[in-house]
């Protein structure tokens, strides 16, 4: 049996490779190890399927802090709008939410995943599934082929690894990829999770007491050893049983990563700012301003609204402050440190939940070994990769969905092309 192209792996950048291949009239084989293609896409976005991002490229490039940049001249070539377009084309339109996310109209994830599969379909795609790939084979500096765990063997003049990451197992991210791209000569950048929720083990995460309270709009900062902030990200948060998580968090994550392993600390500081629209002194005049107007009142009633009531609570013990204490009894020493640490609550943390409980895989096939604007490899003649196997990734927002379709259809488009060299 021999195909033009084979494409490895049936996610978001494997199904791009494959139509992209398919549209330039090369004979393609897709092949998955599990038994239904797109799960990852199907999942993403809470199942609405968040498939893109409408902001301009320099934003998104911002978007995806790990190796964005090398993406320059893909999106130069197919770029989000040309995403859109496309799904227009499959007939799947898109609407735009929040911070530039794109859905589906439907607001069905499936949608995305079937108008993928019709189109492999008309471009007569075949497609293998429950095939898992036991190898990809070499020879003289080029591909041959492929070798499926079941020992067929299958001849082929170019390749696209598409087999994603590490993260999401239960989607077929088990990281195969890495040993063929090694195989190869590639260098496979250390992996770490990314769009991670964060550990500590702060009295108050091991004693419960804020398990479940979300903070919405909050400012969160991780800060180096001298206290300085290395990055900040203005979104909500949510305390757990074993630490921090939420959409703050995740981007935050890899941050934490990073800073444990540059300055080998068994512990990262955290500053969570629960009111980042008013500054510190400010605060403190308005809490003293309260009091004096109604200085009998409680304390916890003179100042209810300002924070949720529960995490109200917890700064005014932290602070030695009674809740049922009378406003006009408290010193403003105590005030200026409540309002210190309503700006600047100090979060010990200890590192993340595992590779396997991430969004993104950080790390990869290092970007330096690949042509960035075909994402053929440097190493090896007709050797493709897209997708998570890169040593790219980005925040959660439709970005890393964008940079896998982004190299998924460079990669098949010029997987297809090299064909016709051959």
């Amino acid at each position: 049996m021999e195909f033009d192209v084979i494409v490895i792996g049936g996610g978001p950048s494997g199904l791009m490779a494959a139509i992209a291949a398919g549209e330039k009239g090369a004979k393609v084989l897709l092949i998955d190890k599990g038994d239904k293609l797109g799960r990852k896409l199907a999942i993403s976005g809470g199942g609405r399927c968040n498939v893109t991002n409408r902001l301009p490229v320099e934003e998104i490039i911002k978007h995806l802090p790990g190796n964005g940049k090398f993406l320059y001249s893909a999106f130069s070539i197919f770029n989000n709008e040309d995403i859109i377009k496309f799904f227009a084309r499959l007939g799947i339109a898109l609407k735009e939410e929040d911070h530039g996310r794109m859905f589906p109209v439907s607001d069905k994830a499936q949608s995305v995943v079937d108008a993928l599969l019709t189109q492999l379909e008309k471009l007569r795609v075949t497609i293998f599934k429950n095939s898992p790939v036991a190898d990809v084979l070499y020879e003289n500096g080029h591909v041959s082929g492929v070798l499926l765990k079941d020992g067929q063997k299958i001849g082929t003049k170019s390749i696209v690894i598409a087999v994603g990451g590490k993260s999401v197992p239960h989607t077929g991210s088990t990281g195969d990829g890495y040993a063929w791209a090694e195989k190869a000569g590639h260098t496979i950048t250390e992996l770490f999770p990314t769009e991670v929720p964060v550990t500590s083990s702060e009295p108050f995460i091991r004693d419960k007491s804020l398990q479940g309270l979300s903070l919405r709009d909050i400012e969160l900062s991780v800060l180096n050893p001298k206290g300085k902030p290395l990055i900040s990200h203005r979104m909500d948060m949510i305390f757990t049983h074993f630490g921090i998580s939420g959409p703050a968090v995740l981007r935050c994550s890899q941050f934490v990563v990073k800073a444990l392993k540059k300055w080998n600390l068994k512990e990262v500081t955290m500053s969570l700012d629960a009111l980042p629209d008013k500054k510190e002194e400010e605060l403190f005049q308005e809490i003293v301003k309260l009091v004096k107007m109604e200085p009998k009142k409680s304390i916890k009633n003179t100042l209810k609204g300002m924070l949720p009531e529960r995490y109200l609570l917890f700064l005014l013990e932290q602070n030695g402050i009674e809740a049922a204490e009378q406003g006009g009894t408290i010193s403003n020493e105590k005030f200026r440190s409540f309002a210190k640490s309503c700006k600047q609550f100090m979060i010990k943390v200890n590192g993340t939940l595992p590779l396997e409980k991430a969004f993104v895989t950080g790390g990869g096939v290092s970007v330096k070994e690949i042509e960035p604007q075909t994402m053929g490899s440097k190493f090896m003649s007709g050797l493709y990769f897209c997708g998570e196997i890169l040593d790219i990734h980005g925040y959660t927002g439709g970005y890393n969905i964008t940079s896998a379709l982004v190299t998924g259809r460079l990669a098949g488009t010029n997987a297809a092309i090299d064909t016709k060299k051959a």
